[in-house]
């Protein structure tokens, strides 16, 4: 059976770094478009950033051939570049030596990548592209109710 193709656009933003962060989705699948947002009210924003993509992807009811569109390097080059394989096969320790952070989060992510078929892919941030620039205002929304 052929697995669907759906598309993925994720941004977290953060207001400080910890302090109240948010994030937010977009699903696109046959021409349908899902907006997820949510806010914390103490994080960073690589959490934002990683959130946005673990719920995107926690969405999907079977095993899907995803192409996510970020703008954090954190979380694209840990997955193109093999870092977060790597991490976890050194006990979670970065080649440096030291602790990797958000292990949770990776963990929770590799679960994902595991039952889908998930592309990464680079998009400039705050630019040209429509769909990341609404992330980044579900984001900010998102993180703005902390406030409220």
């Amino acid at each position: 059976m052929e697995r669907k193709k759906v598309i993925l656009y994720t941004d977290g933003a953060c207001s400080g770094n910890p302090g109240p962060g948010g994030y937010g989705a977009i699903l696109i699948y046959k021409g349908i478009e899902k907006e997820i947002s949510d806010y914390e009210v103490s994080t960073t924003n690589n959490k934002m950033e990683m959130m946005a993509v673990i719920k995107g992807l926690e969405l999907l009811k079977e095993p899907c051939d995803v192409t996510v569109y970020s703008d954090s390097a954190y979380v694209v080059n840990s997955v193109q570049k093999g870092w977060i394989k790597s991490w976890k096969a050194k006990n979670w320790k970065k080649a440096d030596g030291k602790q990797v952070k958000n292990i949770d989060l990776w963990e929770k992510m590799l679960e994902l990548l595991d039952i889908h078929n998930v592309k990464f892919e680079k998009v400039k941030g705050h630019s040209d592209n429509e769909y990341n620039n609404r992330c980044d205002r579900l984001a900010v929304e998102a993180r703005e109710k902390v406030a409220i």
